[in-house]
């Protein structure tokens, strides 16, 4: 059986979590900021460890990229 990716809410604050993404990033440059967003989605993609989580995960992720050019 194919596990499925949880797209429900899971975070009990949003507001925290946002707090904590626009800190870490605070006071890198662009550069820096691309490669902190690299290491963490490999540091949570080795913590979920399910290749049929993550392919979903990516595809959802391309597909809303995709969706939605830059201007």
């Amino acid at each position: 059986m194919t596990k499925q990716l949880n797209l429900s809410q899971n975070l009990d604050d949003y507001d925290d979590f946002y707090e904590l993404l626009v800190d870490t990033h605070q006071d890198l440059d662009d550069a820096q900021s691309a490669m902190l967003n690299a290491e963490v989605i490999l540091l949570l993609s080795n913590h979920i460890g399910d290749m049929d989580v993550l392919s979903q995960a990516f595809r959802i992720a391309r597909d809303n990229v995709a969706a939605h050019p830059p201007r």
